[in-house]
C-alpha cells in the first residue's frame, strides 16, 4: 500500500488540509508554511493504530490542546487517508478525533469500497468482505482508533494488513546528533523520535540488515571498515566505528562521529527495516553536499514510499523531473494563517521553467511569496470539493 492523498482538518495550522502524495515525495516552502507540522501530522496518525496517545504527546513534551488548531473553535480533529493497494484499488481511512478523551470516537475503514470497520455511537463492527455483521458496544478503554486496543485475532485479514502498514510508518522528524550519539539500553523498530534509540537498534539488527547499512554507509566513507556496538555491564549499548587508513585502524565511539555521518546511518539503519513510509526531516541538514546525490538516489529508489522536507534547490535537482512533477508539493499559508499544499509544478509559470531548467533551478529562479496569487487564481478555475 501506499499513501495517495491526505485530508486534515483542525491539527494545529492543518485546517482544511489536502496534500497529494506519490511514491516519493519532498516538501518545500518557505520558513514557517508547515513541512514539519505536515511530518508531524503522519507520526499522528500513525499514532492511532499504536494507541498510547498520552505517551506519544509526553514524549514531544506537547499538551492535548496543543494539537488542535488555533485557527478555529472545534475541539476534534478531522482526518481521511486514501491509499492505494497495490495499484489495483483504494483504501479510504476516516475518523474523527476528540482532543479530550484523546481517541477517536468515530471511524471507518473501506477496502475497495466495502466498509470494513465502522465506529459510531460508542458502538463498532469489524466485518469481513461482503458479510455482514451486527455493531458491538465498546465495553473497553483506548486511545487513538480502536484497532490499537482489538485483539489482533479478531482482525480480518485487511484490517490487519492496513494496521500493519501505519504501524511501519516512521516519522524522522527530531534526529539530532546528540540523541544518536548516546548509549542506551530500549530497542525498537524506530529510532526514537530523536535518534536516541540508534545504538541499541543497531545492536538487535541481523546480520542481512547489518549488511545493506555496511554497503550503503561504506559507498559515503570509504575508509569506515565497520561499525560495532558493544553492551556495557550496566545494559547500555554503545557505538563505535573502525575506519582504516593504509595498516592503520582508528577506533571511535559515538560521541566523535562526525554528525553528518550519524544522519546517514540513521538513515540507512532505518532503512534496513524496510518500512511502509519514512518520513524524513530537511534531509539536507549536516551532509557533506558530495553525498546528498547518493543519499537522495537511494530515497528516490527506495522500497518504501518517502516524504522528504527540504530547503535547498541541490536537493531537487537530484530528482528526475517526472518524479519533481508527482512527488515535490509545496507549502504555503493563506491570509488566515491555515497551512495548504499544491504541486510546486502544477503551477504554469513553473511547469513552464520546467522545460528548459532543473528542478532545484526553477526552485532557485522562484521568489516563493509570489505564488500565492497564481495558486489562488488556480483555485478559482477549480469546482470546490467537499470536506470531512
Amino acid at each position: 500500500m501506499k499513501v495517495k492523498k491526505i485530508k486534515v482538518n483542525n491539527f494545529k495550522s492543518l485546517v482544511d488540509f489536502e496534500c497529494p502524495l506519490d511514491k516519493f515525495n519532498c516538501l518545500v516552502g518557505l520558513n514557517g508554511s508547515g513541512k514539519s507540522t505536515v511530518l508531524q501530522a503522519f507520526d499522528f496518525l500513525s499514532q492511532q493504530v499504536r494507541g498510547d496517545i498520552k505517551g506519544w504527546l509526553e514524549k514531544r513534551q506537547w499538551k492535548p490542546s496543543e494539537i488542535h488548531s488555533k485557527l478555529t473553535s472545534k475541539q476534534n480533529i478531522n482526518f481521511e487517508v486514501l491509499l492505494l493497494h497495490a495499484n489495483r484499488f483504494e483504501v479510504n481511512w476516516t475518523a474523527s478525533f476528540n482532543c479530550r478523551t484523546l481517541r477517536c470516537t468515530s471511524e471507518l475503514i473501506h477496502w475497495n469500497q466495502n466498509l470494513i470497520f465502522e465506529v459510531k455511537n460508542g458502538e463498532y463492527r469489524i466485518q469481513a468482505l461482503n458479510e455482514q455483521k451486527s455493531r458491538e458496544p465498546i465495553n473497553f478503554d483506548y486511545q487513538g482508533s480502536l484497532i490499537s486496543q482489538i485483539k489482533e485475532s479478531q482482525l480480518t485479514p485487511e484490517i490487519l494488513e492496513f494496521k500493519r502498514f501505519f504501524e511501519g510508518l516512521l516519522t524522522l522528524d527530531l534526529l539530532e546528533p546528540e540523541f544518536l550519539k548516546k548509549p542506551t539500553r530500549r530497542a525498537s523498530k524506530s529510532l526514537g523520535l530523536g535518534g536516541e534509540g540508534l545504538s541499541a537498534f543497531l545492536h538487535n539488527l541481523e546480520e542481512k540488515e547489518r549488511d545493506f547499512i555496511q554497503d550503503k554507509i561504506s559507498i559515503c566513507y570509504p575508509n569506515l571498515k565497520q561499525f560495532n556496538v558493544s553492551q556495557m555491564r550496566s545494559g547500555l549499548k554503545k557505538l563505535f566505528i573502525q575506519e582504516q587508513f593504509k595498516e592503520t585502524t582508528l577506533e571511535i565511539e559515538s560521541r566523535h562521529i562526525a554528525d553528518g555521518f550519524l544522519r546517514l546511518l540513521a538513515v540507512f539503519a532505518q532503512l534496513s527495516l524496510a518500512p511502509s513510509f519514512l518520513l524524513l526531516d530537511e534531509i539536507e541538514n549536516g551532509i557533506n553536499p558530495e553525498l546528498i546525490e547518493f543519499l537522495m538516489d537511494t530515497l528516490v529508489e527506495a522500497r518504501p514510499q518517502v516524504l522528504i522536507t527540504t530547503h535547498s534547490p541541490m536537493v531537487l535537482n537530484y530528482i528526475e523531473d517526472d518524479i519533481a512533477i508527482k512527488g515535490v508539493v509545496y507549502l504555503y499559508k493563506e491570509p488566515n494563517g491555515a497551512t495548504q499544499a499544491v504541486r510546486l509544478f502544477d503551477i504554469p509559470s513553473l511547469r513552464e521553467k520546467l522545460t528548459v531548467m532543473g528542478p532545484g533551478e526553477v526552485y532557485d529562479d522562484t521568489l516563493l511569496s509570489q505564488l500565492v496569487e497564481e495558486i489562488t487564481l488556480l483555485k478559482n478555475l477549480k469546482p470546490c470539493k467537499g470536506w470531512l
